[in-house]
């Protein structure tokens, strides 16, 4: 982990980087495409958003933007959507896979993902996008906020293992057993909220390792979710913050720091709860 370009090997081969952008809450309009262009252009390979975030279109400028402004290959970056609730049918999720990718203005995606574990209609869901990745329209596919029962039943039937498993993770919900399970079933776990909704970063143990190490509290949780082996997606629309966030590569944790900070664990959400969800 050298660098934002550092990446993460999925079990099908792909690279996907261990540091990205988050875009939930960035609404359509100028600011998705702003964000993302300055992200790019800073040095940003990953962006990660979804239907739900109603930004695609935005997104896409962003990205088309940035890929005129720095000269990159479109094949430099990598690009994540989700599929939402309301199409988790066979057929309905491949034709939300289509309106994104029309809406982003892609030919293909990085990262096709299920959003939520709605009971009843993730597995079709996860047959469509099998299908897609077996058509080469993806070249990942994976999940969002399952537990390990949800995986496991997704197993049972499933033809390919997702090769991401994206949850909410920071040092309040550290989701050990989840964590555990999925590098045992080689899927990578990848964090959304990382910093807690910036709840985590007034924490007495955070400041102290912060001022230990002369980083900022949110860069000292962001290493370590990449010391954890956790690929990490913190959201901002600021330029500074969206530069800082990233500046993650130049320092290490020491053994000590890391278990300091995963005793925090409280097992509290900032989201909503897997099991227990109504959308």
């Amino acid at each position: 982990m050298k660098n934002l370009s550092s990446a993460a090997v999925l079990h099908n081969g792909v690279e996907m980087p261990w540091f990205g952008l988050g875009t939930s809450g960035i609404k359509e309009g100028g600011e998705p495409a702003e964000c993302v262009r300055m992200a790019i252009v800073n040095g940003y390979r990953s962006i990660d958003t979804a239907a739900l975030y109603a930004n695609e279109t935005g997104i896409g400028q962003g990205i088309r933007e940035a890929l005129e402004e720095t000269g990159l290959a479109r094949e430099e970056l990598f690009i994540t959507s989700k599929v939402w609730n309301s199409d988790l049918g066979y057929e309905s999720a491949l034709a939300a896979f289509e309106t994104s990718l029309e809406k982003l203005g892609l030919d293909y995606l990085d990262l096709y993902m299920v959003h939520w574990p709605v009971k009843g209609k993730y597995k079709d869901a996860w047959r469509a996008l099998e299908k897609l990745y077996n058509d080469g329209r993806v070249k990942a596919i994976g999940v969002c906020n399952f537990q390990v029962h949800h995986l496991e039943d997704l197993l049972q039937d499933a033809e390919i293992v997702p090769m991401v498993n994206q949850v909410e993770y920071h040092p309040l919900l550290t989701q050990t057993e989840l964590h555990d399970y999925c590098k045992s079933h080689k899927i990578q776990l990848e964090a959304w909220s990382p910093l807690m909704k910036g709840g985590l970063l007034d924490h007495p143990v955070i400041e102290e390792i912060a001022m230990k190490t002369e980083k900022t509290s949110a860069q000292v949780i962001l290493r370590w979710d990449l010391q954890n082996g956790v690929v990490t997606i913190p959201k901002s629309k600021n330029e500074f913050r969206i530069i800082q966030n990233s500046q993650i590569f130049d320092f290490e944790l020491t053994d000590d720091d890391m278990a300091r900070i995963s005793t925090l664990n409280e097992n509290r959400r900032s989201g909503a709860d897997p099991d227990n969800f109504d959308f």
